[in-house]
């Protein structure tokens, strides 16, 4: 759907991951003149390590759109010198990774405008999807906001809300919501444009930081209740995938599903029971049902699978 009111708008996108791809497709298919695209530079990646264009890079050549790879805006003057030469009325800035001074903040006439995973104030920060299916959460959503100085602390022009499931994983989650921050950014951008949308200042009173994902936090305590358990077990499907140990070897947890019943008489991580619905293991309240697993070395598969090659019961993991 084209926008005629906004198709003289300069507009520079600044993004780098899958999820900004679908809102800079957005704005492109809207009809906004975006000038160039800022992105992180090319990273090694896979077995031969050879770098790798960012997605949103991957879709900016292949839109004809000029694109900026700097290494930092905060120490490299010329680089925000050339960005300030664009001459852009707005910078929509999705998932970039790169911190803006306030030089680059203040250089498009009406500023920058963020397509920020989570109902902010909750989860500020790198990583508010996970955080989100981790915690528990009932909601979670897209706010489209004003950026400032401090980290994700801008006034929110518009936000959507949608319902997480109780078998959503951080991976399902993500690819909803970069189709619905698309979707809000193109709602939220006529207002913004014409001066007719008043943001909301955002209560720091009620702010939670979202901090990155380690591969340290993905191992599992098996003295956690089953549903925390099982909560991290989705929040870190895809990246970086609960795990625990089976005889010294790291063994990943793809999928599993907690019963809060009767907790067995038995040690933490300590698997009381293998059926073909999959691996029991308890932990401190309730047990945790395991149906999908990876060993080391191999592909993820299911737990019958893996129990047609190994006994279990008995065991602890951990």
């Amino acid at each position: 759907m084209a926008y005629p009111a906004m198709n003289n708008t300069r507009v520079i996108f600044a993004g780098t991951p899958e999820f900004a791809v679908p809102s800079l497709a957005a704005l492109l298919d809207a009809g906004l003149d975006v000038v160039a695209v800022y992105t992180q530079p090319d990273r090694p990646a896979g077995r031969g390590q050879k770098l790798q264009a960012s997605p949103v890079k991957a879709l900016a050549q292949a839109r004809a759109i000029p694109v900026f790879q700097p290494e930092s805006l905060k120490r490299d003057a010329d680089a925000v010198t050339q960005l300030r030469a664009l001459d852009a009325d707005l910078m929509v800035v999705v998932a970039y990774g790169l911190l803006l001074p306030v030089a680059v903040l203040e250089a498009p006439r009406l500023g920058c405008l963020n397509v920020h995973a989570s109902l902010l104030p909750r989860w500020r920060g790198a990583a508010p999807i996970q955080r989100a299916v981790l915690a528990g959460d009932a909601l979670a959503g897209v706010c489209i906001m004003g950026m400032e100085a401090g980290l994700d602390t801008g006034p929110v022009y518009h936000r959507v809300e949608t319902p997480i499931g109780p078998r959503e994983t951080g991976g399902s989650l993500h690819d909803r919501l970069a189709t619905l921050g698309a979707s809000a950014l193109l709602a939220a951008l006529p207002g913004v444009l014409d001066g007719s949308s008043v943001p909301e200042p955002q209560d720091d009173a009620l702010a939670t930081y979202a901090r990155k994902l380690t591969k340290e936090e993905a191992r599992i305590d098996w003295t956690q209740p089953a549903d925390a358990i099982e909560r991290q077990v989705r929040a870190f499907d895809p990246w970086p995938v609960a795990q625990t140990s089976l005889d010294g070897a790291v063994l990943r947890v793809w999928d599993a599903e907690a019963d809060e019943g009767a907790t067995p008489p038995a040690a933490p991580g300590e698997v009381v029971a293998t059926d073909k619905t999959g691996i029991i293991v308890a932990t401190s309240r309730g047990t945790l049902r395991i149906t999908r697993l990876q060993p080391a070395g191999k592909k993820p598969m299911s737990a019958t699978d893996f129990l047609n090659a190994r006994h279990l019961d008995g065991l602890r993991l951990g």
